[in-house]
C-alpha cells in the first residue's frame, strides 16, 4: 500500500483547518490504496520520510519563515533521507497573516536540496480562510495522495 506522509506545525486555528481539509482530500474515498499517515513536524522522523511515498508539509508563516518545527523536522531528516528520497513528490501549504512568500521560499529551497519533485504549486493563505482556500487544500491533499500511489506504482515497476 502507497504512504502519503503529512507533516505539519499546526499553531493556529487556520492551520488546523487547512490540515483538516487536506485530510479530508487524501481520505476521500475516490482515492484508494493509499494509508494516510499524519505526524506533527516536533515528531515526524527519517524513518517516517522513508516509508513515504509523498509528503505534504504545512507551516504557519512565522517572521517571514516557516516554523521553527518544520524547520527541526528538516534539520533532522536531511542528511538520513538525502540519498534515498531523491524525486519524492511534495506539497506544501502556509497560512500567513500577512505574507507567505519566506515560508515558501525556504521550504522549496531545502525540499530542492533534497532533490524532492514539487508536485502542484503550493497553497498560500494570508489572513481568514475562505471556502476556496479550503477546497484548495482539499485538492491538494487528494491530488497528492494520488502522487503517493504512482510513485510507490512507479517503485515497484522498477524493482
Amino acid at each position: 500500500m502507497a504512504r502519503l506522509l503529512i507533516v505539519h506545525h499546526t499553531a493556529s486555528p487556520s492551520t488546523q483547518a487547512m490540515l483538516e481539509s487536506v485530510l479530508e482530500g487524501a481520505r476521500t474515498d475516490e482515492v484508494e490504496g493509499v494509508e494516510v499517515v499524519t505526524r506533527a513536524a516536533l515528531a515526524a522522523t527519517a524513518v517516517d520520510v522513508l516509508a513515504a511515498d509523498a509528503v505534504v508539509l504545512g507551516t504557519p508563516a512565522n517572521i517571514g519563515y516557516m516554523s521553527g518545527a518544520l524547520k527541526v523536522f528538516f534539520d533532522t531528516v536531511y542528511y538520513p533521507c538525502l540519498a534515498e528520497t531523491a524525486g519524492l513528490p511534495y506539497a506544501l501549504y502556509v497560512h500567513g497573516n500577512n505574507d507567505t512568500t519566506g515560508a515558501v521560499r525556504a521550504v522549496e529551497s531545502i525540499a530542492t536540496g533534497l532533490s524532492w519533485r514539487r508536485h502542484r504549486p503550493p497553497v498560500t493563505v494570508v489572513g481568514d480562510l475562505t471556502r476556496a482556500d479550503r477546497e484548495a487544500c482539499w485538492e491538494l491533499g487528494a491530488v497528492t495522495a494520488l502522487a503517493a500511489a504512482e510513485h510507490a506504482e512507479a517503485a515497484r515497476r522498477a524493482t
